[in-house]
């Protein structure tokens, strides 16, 4: 197969989809691999890297979307790629359509098989290929939720870890999964006072026997996280539905009872955000301020730290590619269940039950596709 990584153009996205690594995999399989030239860049892999790999350099984005059967990538693809996107040709990356109307009809006018990264499935129910990002992100919103704590960055001027004689800033994170543990992880590590929220109880037991009494744990009440919120210096919402749009959980009556200059940092911004304020920002500006509360929404976290994010990333996505690329599509998910729950749009068809729901579609099962 024919196989193809393009240069990230969605702002200050410097991860790339294939590393070299990957590519010496996918040849080594007996795959032809083009690469955009410059695509590495962001992570030090320079298009030499990349030939010594065995790829081909290609001068275009065009080129690519043109001539390669498989597209592999990282961010959903922006307008001007999605012009270029074809049906039988299969777009591998992460999607998150649910709150993205536009992308879906795009992706569903050009006939593309378009498999996301953050439907795949693992054993339990696990999502494989979203874990990666979301440790990245929840140990980047502690990181990005100090800096705009600052008073310089519009924050209430406090120190995560306080010092000694003065209070350590309390940081409340809402939902127990993959993020919220990272999120937790790191701002017990720099000595805040922590909160997690979730609904699952089982979930609660987890992090409270794990953290051993270095966090608080709480059943997410309405009024339990309405006080939260109103107490909190810090609020990471790490909210995920799979395949949906996340719930607004933080209403923006709860901003007012908030202490001016409170932060609320949404990691559940690629799926439309859990707080009833929230809308996308980018690294070129993170953060706005809605009622003198400071917001960090940006839609893609990890891609500040992209030669750690991508590695992570690749390692997760490679066996699939490889899967792809060796059977074909449908052979590979006919094979893979968990890769089979990745599907979201083939043929015009919109085939992930959630993305449907939320979107108006009628919903096709894979199993109707892969017939």
């Amino acid at each position: 197969m024919r196989v193809g990584t393009v240069k990230e153009i969605k702002n200050h996205e410097y991860r790339v989809g294939l590393t070299p690594e990957s590519v010496s995999e996918l040849v080594a399989h007996g795959h032809e691999v083009w690469v955009e030239t410059g695509a590495g860049l962001g992570i030090g892999a320079a298009d030499s890297d990349y030939v010594a790999a065995g790829a081909a350099i290609k001068a275009s984005a065009t080129e690519i979307f043109a001539e390669c059967e498989m597209v592999v990538k990282v961010k959903e693809p922006q307008a001007v790629e999605r012009a270029q996107l074809r049906e039988g040709q299969v777009l591998y990356t992460y999607l998150h359509l649910a709150p993205d109307p536009e992308q879906t009809a795009d992706l569903v006018k050009s006939g593309v098989t378009a498999i996301a990264y953050e439907t795949v499935t693992g054993a339990g129910n696990a999502l494989p290929l979203l874990k990666p990002m979301s440790q990245v992100a929840g140990r980047m919103s502690i990181q990005a939720g100090a800096t705009a704590l600052e008073k310089a960055h519009g924050g209430r001027g406090v120190l995560l870890g306080g010092v000694p004689g003065v209070a350590p800033a309390k940081v409340v994170v809402i939902g127990g999964g993959v993020v919220g543990f990272n999120a937790a992880q790191m701002a017990v590590g720099m000595g805040a006072d922590v909160t997690i929220i979730d609904r699952d109880a089982a979930t609660l037991e987890r992090l409270d026997s794990h953290f051993q009494g270095r966090v608080r744990t709480l059943y997410s009440g309405r009024a339990a996280l309405a006080a939260e919120v109103a107490a909190a210096d810090l609020v990471i919402g790490a909210v995920l539905v799979p395949g949906a749009a996340a719930p607004k959980l933080v209403t923006r009556d709860m901003l007012s009872t908030m202490k001016p200059g409170a932060v609320l940092v949404d990691v559940a911004i690629d799926q439309g955000g859990c707080f009833e304020t929230s809308r996308a920002t980018t690294h070129a500006d993170p953060t706005y301020v809605v009622d003198g509360i400071v917001h960090y929404c940006v839609a893609n976290m990890p891609g500040a730290v992209a030669r750690t994010s991508t590695y992570a990333l690749n390692n997760a996505t490679l066996p699939h590619a490889l899967k792809i690329a060796d059977l074909g599509w449908k052979a590979a998910l006919k094979a893979d269940p968990n890769l089979a729950n990745g599907l979201n749009v083939h043929a015009g068809k919109v085939t992930y039950e959630a993305v449907a729901r939320e979107l108006g579609y009628a919903y096709v099962p894979v199993a109707a596709v892969l017939d």
